[in-house]
């Protein structure tokens, strides 16, 4: 309105004097100063945190803790590795070789049977009667023979006085030779009739367990039932057929032609022995496709521990090393010029090369190089070197120099308990 004054300007200007210029001045110096110094104490802090938990867990200069064990001499023996499908040695589809209606059903699913036993019945009625007939029939052609060969008697002697012609003679003769024929047939008919008549009793045709049932009593079967009555399987003994390839096949060919092979058969899960039988057959030739050849092995299972159809681990023993050099395979090292240990002498560690003859996760058998009881080193190799001074210490720390010998010993009271396998993959 035209009567009212102007208002003041309430603003109050920000202070721009010397004071505020100073303080904010040094309030960039300090944050400047303390990220420096933030930087200075990560670097050199850390570096010596971590300086000072090194050492503790590696005493400078001291001894070397490893562990390690005892070169020994032992039998070592050499196993083949494969897996195998466990098959029956006979497997038979009982089926009907007449037809007729079942009349009766005499085992139960599951049972084991032996050979021979009874294990259904046909309707026998018609076999029984075309039996009969049969019979018969060569009892009334025996009784024409007879009197054939007494005619002929008579011809022969009334013709030696020329009473009669001597064709009449001749003809008796072919007469008798008919009914001699016929009553061969009649005998042959017999046989054919109590053949099939013996097919109405269904026997096992071998020893064996019998699987489900596939038709029941009432019906009729026939000959053409593809089905069959029951599968008979034979579990004892029992089969594996496995592979190996092909270039194991000289080896096996040769210890097979000098001895059975002991094959066992193992738990997939827990390598525990299942059964332990021989190798019995080394197939006549290898696939091409896959390079292997097959092989079967024949085990007793009189506790029945292998079933048709069931995978199992194999391994097959072809030869037992006599008397050789062994050690824990993890003292094994690999370098440029080939495979050598650290062989422990004085508390001090050298290097020795060796030569290895056989190799497996757990044990290697050494050619050259080494001479029982040398100790090796098995564990603690990152600050190892040649002439390094070690401390040998068991697997809770504490100091065992001796350690490995109760080891060594264990294993040479029982030699080749362990064996040397060798993988397909080697």
């Amino acid at each position: 309105m035209h009567g009212e004054l102007p208002k003041p300007n309430t603003t109050v200007a920000p202070a721009t004097g010397p004071t505020q210029r100073k303080r904010n001045r040094w309030l960039i110096y300090l944050i400047v100063f303390v990220a420096i110094g933030g930087a200075l104490y990560y670097v050199f802090g850390q570096k010596a945190e971590q300086q000072q938990r090194r050492g503790r867990f590696f005493a400078g200069d001291g001894p070397v803790p490893v562990l390690a064990a005892n070169a020994q001499f032992a039998d070592v023996p050499v196993y083949l590795d494969a897996v195998g499908t466990t098959k029956a040695l006979n497997t038979v589809t009982v089926r009907s070789q007449v037809d007729g209606k079942l009349l009766s059903v005499n085992f139960k699913e599951g049972q084991d049977v032996k050979k021979g036993d009874v294990l259904a019945q046909i309707d026998p009625t018609t076999f029984q009667a075309t039996l009969d007939q049969a019979i018969a029939k060569k009892a009334m052609d025996e009784a024409l023979l007879t009197n054939a060969k007494n005619d002929l008697a008579r011809y022969e002697q009334l013709a030696a006085t020329n009473a009669i012609n001597k064709q009449q003679s001749d003809t008796q003769r072919a007469l008798v030779a008919q009914y001699t024929a016929q009553v061969q047939s009649d005998q042959a008919a017999i046989e054919s009739a109590q053949a099939t008549l013996g097919y109405a009793t269904i026997r096992a045709p071998i020893d064996g367990r019998t699987g489900l049932r596939q038709v029941d009593e009432g019906n009729i079967v026939r000959t053409s039932d593809s089905s069959g009555i029951v599968v008979i399987t034979q579990l004892q003994p029992i089969s594996v057929q496995f592979n190996l390839p092909q270039q194991y096949l000289g080896e096996v060919n040769s210890a097979f032609a000098q001895r059975p092979l002991a094959v066992d058969a193992q738990r997939s899960d827990t390598d525990a022995v299942l059964d332990r039988g021989k190798l019995t057959v080394v197939d006549n030739q290898v696939d091409s496709t896959t390079g292997t050849v097959k092989l079967k092995a024949e085990f007793p299972n009189a506790n029945l521990q292998l079933w048709p159809g069931q995978f199992a681990n194999i391994r097959l023993l072809i030869n037992t090393l006599q008397h050789v050099v062994t050690i824990p395979t993890g003292a094994v090292q690999r370098g440029p010029n080939g495979t050598f240990v650290y062989v422990i002498k004085d508390g001090v560690a050298s290097m020795r090369p060796v030569v290895v003859q056989r190799q497996d996760e757990v044990r290697t058998v050494v050619k050259s190089g080494l001479t029982p009881p040398e100790q090796v080193v098995t564990t603690g190799f990152a600050r190892l070197t040649e002439g390094a001074k070690v401390t040998v210490s068991s697997g809770d720390g504490t100091p065992a120099t001796a350690a490995a010998a109760p080891r060594g010993q264990r294993q040479n009271g029982a030699p080749g308990a362990s064996g040397q396998r060798q993988n397909r993959g080697q």
